[in-house]
This record gives structure tokens, C-alpha cells and sequence, in this order.
């Protein structure tokens, strides 16, 4: 078994250094093999695609792109990956969407190491895996709202989205996806339309329920819309 373990190729991906440095010593030391560590969404999906690591290893509240939709683009492109999600956040509906993609695992960060090991050889083996720390008193109410939101929003929507609730401008996120700036103010104005935001701070929570960021980042971009 210990040698089936080494086998594994493991890709992590959390933007806090600390904590991503800490996460692949100790994968290390429990006869992990970790191929890389990155800290934002477009470098999973580029170091996945050239690494095609066995297993990634990401917290959901990546910046750029946020982890379930990192997972949607590489499952995409490679359907062997495994992942297995991290996250702060005791949410349920959270951790619905991150099983509708399939037999992936879904982990706190103040879980202990020892269950996280045990979420990395659940998914290796083909099994879903479901931190029993999460409150799942409404799951059925949470998998609901999971599917529906999954679908009220495209990839390019979602993604332009997140970056103006990170606090980024229009024209870094133009950049940064490789669109007109006028693109990227259609896509926010279609998005403010049709889900009756009325202003930058309405998108920025209607992220944060979408799923897109977390609360810690929305409320660093709601402090500087306030100034």
C-alpha cells in the first residue's frame, strides 16, 4: 500500500504560501509524492495540463478562478484527475457543487491531517469522500440550490464575475481573459441585469452566494468599495 501511495502524483494549489509549503511537507512525509504547488486558478489548469497529476489537491477560494470551476475546465480536458477540495467554510450547498462533479472529496482546513489522507485515497479509489465536520441538517435544500446555481451562470460570465468581486478593474480583467473591455462590461452589465444587482457591492455578496469568492475576500473588496 505505502508504495501504491508514493505512486501518487499530487498537485497543490492554495494561494496562502504558508499554509501550501506546511500542506506538501507533510504530504511528503506520509509517502505523498507532490509534483507542484501553485496559487491561483489559470496556474492549476496550465500546470495540470503539463504535469496531469493523479490527484489535485485546492482550496475552493482560489483567486482568478475558483476551485470548482478549475476542477470543471480540467475535468473537461482530463477526466482522471481526482481532486479533493479544502476550504474554510462549513457550507453545505458548497460542498453539493463540489459533488456534483463527481467522486471528488470535500475537506475543512481545520480538519485533521489524518482525514485529509483519508479523502485522497477515497477519491484515488473512485469513492466520494465528505468531511463529517460539514452540518448537512439541510443537504437535500443544499444539492438543490447547488444545481440550480450551476446552471443560472457560463464560464465566461463567472469568470469575469469573480475577478470584479476580487476588487480587480476592467481593464486588468480584460487582460487577464483576453477580451475587450467592452466585453468584460457586457458580461457585468448583462449579469447586474438579469439578477437585479444595483450596484458593485450587490455583485460582490451575489458572488460570495454564487460561490464564486469567500466571505473573508468579499468583505476586504466590499471595505474598499466603502472608501
Amino acid at each position: 500500500m505505502l508504495s501504491d501511495r508514493r505512486s501518487q502524483r499530487i498537485l497543490i494549489a492554495d494561494d496562502h504560501s504558508m499554509f501550501a509549503e506546511t500542506l506538501r511537507v507533510y504530504l511528503i512525509g506520509k509517502g505523498r509524492t507532490v509534483v507542484g504547488v501553485v496559487q491561483d486558478g489559470h496556474a492549476v489548469i496550465r500546470e495540470a495540463m503539463k504535469l496531469r497529476p493523479d490527484a489535485i489537491v485546492v482550496d475552493v477560494g482560489m483567486p482568478l478562478l475558483n476551485g470548482l470551476d478549475v476542477a470543471r475546465r480540467i475535468k473537461s480536458q482530463d477526466a482522471k484527475i481526482k481532486f479533493v477540495f479544502l476550504t474554510m467554510h462549513d457550507d453545505a450547498t458548497l460542498a453539493a457543487a463540489a459533488l456534483e462533479l463527481g467522486p471528488v472529496a470535500f475537506v475543512l482546513k481545520h480538519s485533521t491531517g489524518a482525514e485529509l489522507l483519508r479523502a485522497i485515497d477515497h477519491v484515488m479509489e473512485g469513492h466520494p469522500y465528505l468531511t463529517p465536520r460539514l452540518r448537512t441538517e439541510h443537504w437535500e435544500e443544499a444539492k438543490a440550490k447547488a444545481s440550480r446555481l450551476s446552471r443560472e451562470l457560463t464560464n465566461r460570465q463567472r469568470d469575469v464575475i469573480q475577478l470584479f468581486a476580487e476588487g480587480r478593474s476592467q481593464k486588468e480583467i480584460a487582460s487577464l481573459l483576453h477580451l475587450s473591455q467592452k466585453t468584460v462590461e457586457f458580461h457585468k452589465h448583462h449579469v447586474m441585469e438579469s439578477f437585479n444587482l444595483r450596484s458593485n457591492a450587490d455583485l460582490v455578496l451575489f458572488a460570495v452566494k454564487q460561490g464564486l469568492i469567500h466571505v473573508d475576500k468579499a468583505h476586504a473588496c466590499l471595505s474598499y468599495l466603502a472608501d
